[in-house]
């Protein structure tokens, strides 16, 4: 402030006469500067969650919010946004783009789901699809499998095609890692699921096979898009130049968000505001028994 500047060369009650101001407001003023800005808690403890991890810096609103509140924090959201808004600390989204063609000659399993992708229970319905990142080696396909009870990660292949091993893999790894059993698989009407070595493979297993119902677009299987579409505005859009990494690389940046990340830190608002693996754990808890989730 301007009589800050000059309290050394002239009298602060002529300035402020000189001014127009009163003495007593610039007083009050100068007290105003010793106290802390409105929020600045808040704000410190939303960049510390922000600044705990590599990806966290894509988090919104909600997510925010949902930390916060695991944290201990009793706070509106509208609050939330208006720092956040005020500190420019919003993320951008991106939509989603199917990979996976439908194959119109093959047989179709019915749409169990039905557009129904929650879950009473872990290991009842489980989502698959294939995405694909540029790597300096050429392109690598990524095959997870999610548990619609709480996002979790529970399967995940890759490999530098898109063949049906690669889908195959990504299954037998949920089913070793998690003993799945009497559960419903869903995925698009991609050729490598309606194919005789896919269905060959499920049929050996006590899995149900469920598809997008016939006529239907990608989004038939919108949340494994969804999914998708999360981990590339995370780990990949303005932060790595995948084209420019080894498979091997990409592929361990793969793995590490989505077993370790995705699993166990991140904050899926979708679930009640916890990373899959924190839902799993109340579920287990609350059934009071001493069976606890694989923490991947």
């Amino acid at each position: 402030m301007f009589i800050g500047l000059y309290t050394e060369e002239y009298a602060v009650t002529e300035m402020c006469r000189t001014l127009g101001v009163t003495r007593q407001g610039y007083y009050k003023h100068l007290k105003s500067l010793e106290k802390p800005p409105k929020h600045a808690a808040l704000l410190a403890e939303i960049e510390g969650i922000i600044g705990e991890d590599e990806f966290n810096d894509t988090y919104g609103k909600e997510r925010l919010h949902d930390a916060l509140v695991l944290r201990g924090w009793t706070i509106s959201p509208s609050t939330v946004y208006r720092v956040c808004r005020a500190n420019k600390l919003l993320a951008k989204k991106n939509n989603p783009i199917g990979l996976t063609k439908a194959d119109k000659e093959a047989y179709k399993n019915d749409d169990l789901l039905k557009g129904d992708f929650e879950a009473d229970a872990p290991n009842e319905k489980f989502i698959s699809d294939i995405t694909q990142l540029p790597t300096k080696d050429g392109k690598l396909y990524i095959s997870p499998v999610f548990d619609c009870f709480d996002a979790l990660c529970v399967g995940i292949s890759m490999d530098s095609n898109m063949k049906t091993p690669l889908v195959v893999r990504s299954l037998h790894s949920a089913i070793s890692r998690y003993n799945i059993h009497d559960a419903k698989f869903h995925t698009d009407r991609g050729s490598q699921y309606t194919s005789n070595e896919f269905r060959e493979f499920i049929a050996s297993t006590s899995i149900t096979q469920s598809m997008s119902y016939a006529g239907s677009s990608c989004f038939g299987n919108a949340r494994c898009e969804s999914f998708f579409a999360r981990f590339k505005e995370e780990a990949i859009y303005k932060r790595y130049k995948t084209e420019l990494m080894s498979m091997e690389d990409v592929k361990s940046l793969v793995f590490r968000y989505f077993m370790g990340y995705w699993n166990n830190r991140r904050i899926n608002h979708a679930i009640g505001g916890m990373p899959p693996i924190e839902k799993r754990r109340r579920y287990f808890k609350s059934q009071n028994t001493n069976k606890h989730p694989m923490v991947a």
